[in-house]
């Protein structure tokens, strides 16, 4: 059992820790994964804050990418030496959702407190978004692997872990954008600039990024954006239909922010749907009003992790990459080592960043 060194969080709202830790190694269908790169996701700030409960202390992180260094009994589908990325989507492959083609909402109980990692007294620690991935190196089910190029960058390809699959499979997958559609992306952050991609690649007509300032509207124009609006207009909707000549077939709300939520179906044309991605704090609440949903036949929908099926949507996105139809480079806002996180953390909390990558 190796002793790697990680970031620990002992406290929600306070800076992490580097510290030592125990890493078990891998058991029956695990593989460890020596980390050359994780970047930082918004959800890692939210478990980080106790917005979403859990025990502590923890070590989160999970969006990695590096090199297969030891199997378990009955690993099949990798070798040492292989170069994966590593996801929290953890899937059995047998109950309902993975049988009917839905991973990411496997039913399989894992209780992350009895995980591969332990403090060095052999205290809990637990294994956080079942990934872990602040830290030199990560014990996961295989199903958590998807193998990437030997060649690709390994910061590139962490980022196709959450944030690219979650935003280019929400508009592809979850909205089920077409040729024509008018699409709207609420949020210019990480996870809403791939959703932007997501629209291009999808062949949307128009696709109208809302946010805070014209600098990351901006940003959004960069990665495919047609138009901005401003979200603090006073309704921006409104701008939204001047400019596209109708309302939208699709709003992705990729921001945690619950009054974009009451707002999004405005944007919204007859039979279209909103597209839930961004993730507010447990206990609070949105408000509508669903006498005009059920009259103009739309929908609101959640989408976790871009709906993603590991072994057909990586291969896909790592094509997009190479083509230079997908941008991945280009997400990434600075590189930090791992006993910079917390500076790392609070450049991402400011919303400047659209991607901070921790450089192991």
């Amino acid at each position: 059992m190796p002793q790697i060194k990680a970031a620990v969080c002992h406290d929600f709202a306070k800076p992490l820790v580097i510290e030592e830790v125990t890493l078990s190694d891998p058991g029956p269908g695990e593989v460890m994964v020596d980390l050359a790169a994780c970047a930082i996701c918004y959800s890692d700030i939210s478990y980080l804050d106790g917005g979403w409960g859990g025990t502590l202390p923890a070590v989160y992180g999970h969006e990695a990418a590096g090199r297969v260094s030891a199997v378990g009994p009955g690993v099949t589908r990798y070798a040492v030496g292989d170069t994966v990325l590593a996801t929290l989507i953890r899937s059995c492959g047998h109950c309902a959702p993975c049988a009917s083609g839905k991973p990411v909402l496997c039913g399989a109980p894992y209780d992350r407190a009895t995980g591969p990692l332990s403090m060095p007294d052999g205290s809990t620690l637990e294994h956080g978004m079942a990934v872990g991935g602040f830290a030199e190196k990560v014990v996961v089910d295989q199903s958590q692997l998807a193998a990437v190029p030997d060649d690709m960058p390994m910061d590139a390809a962490s980022l196709l872990s959450c944030g690219v699959i979650t935003g280019v499979g929400a508009a592809v997958n979850a909205a089920g954008i077409r040729p024509g559609h008018v699409v709207v992306v609420i949020g210019a952050g990480g996870v809403g600039l791939n959703a932007i991609q997501g629209a291009r690649i999808a062949g949307a007509s128009r696709i109208i990024a809302v946010d805070m300032t014209e600098e990351k509207l901006q940003t959004a124009r960069d990665f495919g954006a047609t138009d901005g609006v401003l979200a603090n207009a006073e309704k921006p909707w409104r701008e939204v239909r001047e400019i596209a000549g109708r309302a939208a077939d699709a709003v992705l709300v990729t921001v945690g922010a619950v009054k974009v939520y009451d707002d999004a179906p405005r944007y919204l044309a007859a039979g279209g749907r909103v597209v839930m991605v961004g993730m507010p704090h447990s206990g609070q609440a949105s408000s509508y009003e669903p006498v005009n949903i059920a009259a103009l036949g739309q929908g609101m929908i959640g989408s976790k992790m871009g709906d993603v099926v590991l072994s057909r949507d990586i291969p896909w996105l790592v094509d997009l990459y190479r083509q230079k139809r997908l941008k991945l480079d280009e997400l990434i806002s600075g590189r930090w080592k791992l006993d910079q996180i917390n500076e790392a953390i609070a450049s991402t909390r400011s919303g400047a960043a659209r991607r901070n990558v921790i450089i192991f």
